[in-house]
């Protein structure tokens, strides 16, 4: 197939650069306007219980989880003044009447100690804003500017959920901008420094770009069906790139071979896309299997990567085997080197490897293990104000809530009763046994508030009644509950007698509900990923072997990624270099979603060498000798490419917002690991312990290996057209 397709391209190569330049600037205006039909998402899972408590609280009570609030500081000093207050009801009636707000709950109201900082300076103005993620927070774009501001009787600093969120968004986009701008002509430099051709980076870089666009066009389409986050276009931008620079990089790299080998222009077209062709397919395989298990998972966040990976494979792939042969055939000549590279650093330090397998095994495994050795201390956490950088208004307003007030009233836990109950009394009781839970400062119920398992006051919640009598009870926990373990908390009110069925929600229940779903299905999101690739890759060696020491090295290699997590961000170290604050956990979502790419990549690299030392062994039935020429030939590609990749997520790590930092360097990390210390010495030392061991299968499998077939001469015709 991949032979017929390389003829194809040669002899109708005029008509298939036409088509995808046309195809190329009908992607780039469609996918332009990807971002426009992209969500944004929240930290919920679908199904659980606090999302069954939040769809109770909206459709019986009329309210939900406040998500906005706003910190209004007296400039008298005093937020109980006539002065102050009149300006505050002002504020908190001008906020009750923008569109997207359904519910406001104001200290000058409520009358709660919980809204009331501890000197008395300032207080809170709860606000709920109504609707999904995206209406939500473009609604607040325009008001949450409008809200913030300075007048003589008070100041007010806009915070809560929904703003934090916002600006992570506004955060994120600006990072992604800033580096895409960086890498686009760092990897078109790094390029043209690895090809020593102009040409060659060019097209490289242009297969890359159309992966890219493709992408974006395919997620625009799907969210016509389907919700698609909006980072997905993020991720879809350098894992294009990424993956469009290495196919070509293969692709091209096997035409010099072929040229350098004697074979006429059109011949090495035709020999490079069969034979380099089909390491692509692998490649691309490998790659999609290990996004697609992020499908496991209830949250169209982590879908949406599963989208982006899918069609980023596509398009490079298509890219690369059907664009760059027909490039290839008419340029090809540019992209020639005159000498072809002779025994460089990668194969020197294979070889010495294998002379020695023991030592330099021991070596290299002793420092990946020191590498890895910060894992067994990773503490799974939940997001806060802290993912954004210092100064950026909504983290200082959490902040000084934090500091001053003696709870967090912004982040309420709510308890819904299921069925009404005819005796007030056992409300009564149960709110006040929630109330002594450690953590929680004050239960507000229909019949007061309760601290400490007493009634202290009036309640500080409206509408704790819904129309059919059932009640709901707003439960504040104290600034230490929510910097130290929430879903212990929401494990203790959930596991609190109560008189009837009840649904825990808010949010401390929703970002636990998200926890808990992403941890529960990880083990089958990672042994789906290890299954498929271990298959992929027994289907392209016929090897038993081979494919499960390549599973064992990729693990090895993201236990560094893993550990270089907890080193860096989980306990701080380097954290003023880099320019965040360290909370202590990890948020899992982004390390679930790293393992799926940062796999897929490593795989990537996998099969490069592989194929090419299985080409080699097959030619001349030496295992030692077919290591090093497969990594002599291939390891100088797969370093460039690892480091071209590696730049392009290292320059999110110049961004704000602490996931990025994670996502940058941890990926880039791994594939700097990956290609060098795993591929250029453990895997030959594996290969030179095992031998002969390296090739076997049983009889009953072997048939199942997808085999190359020799290359045919391609038609006289294709000869006669370039002579």
């Amino acid at each position: 197939m991949l032979t017929r397709l390389g003829r194809l391209a040669v002899r109708r190569s005029r008509a298939v650069l036409i088509g995808a330049l046309l195809v190329f600037l009908g992607l780039a205006a469609y996918g332009a306007g990807a971002q426009g039909d992209l969500d944004l998402a929240r930290w919920s899972a679908p199904g659980t219980e606090s999302v069954r408590a939040g769809d109770v609280l909206r459709e019986e009570f009329g309210t939900g989880n406040p998500n906005l609030a706003l910190l209004v500081t007296a400039r008298d000093g005093d937020v109980d003044s006539a002065r102050t207050r009149g300006a505050a009801r002002a504020l908190a009636q001008e906020v009750a009447k923008a569109p997207p707000v359904t519910d406001v709950t104001s200290y000058w109201d409520a009358r709660s100690p919980a809204l009331r900082a501890t000197d008395g300076r300032r207080a809170l103005v709860l606000v709920r804003l109504e609707g999904g993620a995206t209406e939500a927070r473009e609604q607040l774009a325009t008001l949450s500017p409008r809200l913030a501001r300075t007048t003589p009787e008070l100041t007010v600093q806009v915070g809560g959920q929904e703003e934090i969120s916002r600006q992570v968004g506004e955060q994120a986009r600006t990072d992604f901008l800033r580096a895409e701008l960086f890498a686009l002509p760092a990897v078109v430099l790094l390029l043209i420094l690895v090809y020593r051709r102009t040409t060659a980076a060019l097209l490289t870089a242009g297969v890359g770009l159309l992966s890219a666009l493709g992408t974006l066009a395919g997620l625009r389409a799907i969210a016509q069906f389907t919700e698609v986050s909006t980072f997905a276009a993020n991720l879809a931008l350098v894992l294009g790139l990424g993956l469009g620079v290495d196919y070509s990089l293969f692709m091209i790299s096997r035409y010099r071979e072929e040229r350098a080998a004697g074979h006429a222009q059109p011949d090495a077209v035709v020999r490079a896309t069969a034979v380099a062709g089909r390491t692509v397919l692998f490649s691309g395989v490998t790659v999609a299997v290990s996004l697609c298990a992020l499908l496991v998972f209830p949250f169209f966040f982590l879908s949406s990567f599963a989208y982006a990976g899918v069609l980023v494979v596509l398009t490079a792939v298509t890219g690369a085997v059907v664009f760059l042969p027909a490039a290839l055939a008419r340029w090809g000549h540019r992209v020639e080197r005159p000498t072809a590279p002779a025994s460089g650093f990668w194969h020197r330090t294979a070889i010495a490897a294998m002379r020695r397998p023991l030592l330099a095994g021991a070596g290299v495994l002793t420092v990946l293990l020191l590498a890895a050795s910060p894992l067994l201390g990773l503490r799974f956490g939940l997001p806060d104000e802290r993912t954004l950088p210092e100064g950026t208004s909504s983290r200082t307003t959490s902040e000084i809530v934090h500091e001053e007030f003696p709870a967090e009233p912004t982040d309420m836990i709510q308890v819904v009763l299921t069925k009404p109950l005819t005796n007030p009394a056992d409300t009564r009781a149960y709110a006040a046994e929630l109330s002594r839970i450690p953590g929680v400062f004050q239960v507000d119920a229909p019949s007061g508030a309760y601290r400490d398992g007493k009634r202290a006051g009036e309640p500080g919640q409206d509408r704790l009644t819904a129309p059919d009598g059932r009640v709901r009870l707003a439960l504040v926990p104290t600034q230490g509950a929510m910097y130290g373990d929430v879903p212990a908390l929401v494990d203790r009110v959930r596991d609190t007698p109560a008189p009837a069925d009840v649904l825990v929600g808010g949010y401390p229940g929703e970002t636990t509900d998200f926890r808990s779903t992403l941890l529960d299905r990880l083990p089958l999101a990672a042994a789906l990923v290890l299954g498929a690739t271990y298959l992929i890759l027994f289907l392209m060696t016929g090897s038993v072997l081979l494919s499960v020491k390549a599973t064992v090295l990729n693990l090895l290699s993201l236990s560094v990624m893993f550990g270089c997590l907890v080193w860096v961000f989980q306990d701080g170290n380097l954290s003023g270099v880099l320019g965040f604050t360290p909370t202590g956990s990890i948020e899992p979502s982004i390390p679930v979603l790293m393992f799926c790419v940062a796999y897929g990549l490593s795989m990537d690299y996998e099969v490069f060498l592989l194929s090419r030392v299985k080409e080699e062994y097959d030619r001349t039935g030496d295992t030692e000798r077919a290591v090093g020429e497969g990594i002599r030939r291939s390891a100088p590609l797969i370093t460039a490419a690892a480091g071209i990749l590696a730049v392009s997520f290292l320059s999110y790590a110049t961004g704000g917002v602490v996931f990025l930092k994670e996502l940058g360097i941890g990926t880039a990390l791994t594939i700097l690991v990956d290609a060098t210390l795993i591929r250029v010495v453990l895997l030959p030392v594996t290969m030179r312990l095992a031998g002969r061991a390296n090739w076997w299968a049983p009889k009953a499998l072997r048939r199942f290996r997808i085999r190359e077939t020799a290359e045919p001469e391609p038609e006289p015709e294709l000869r006669r057209e370039y002579v």
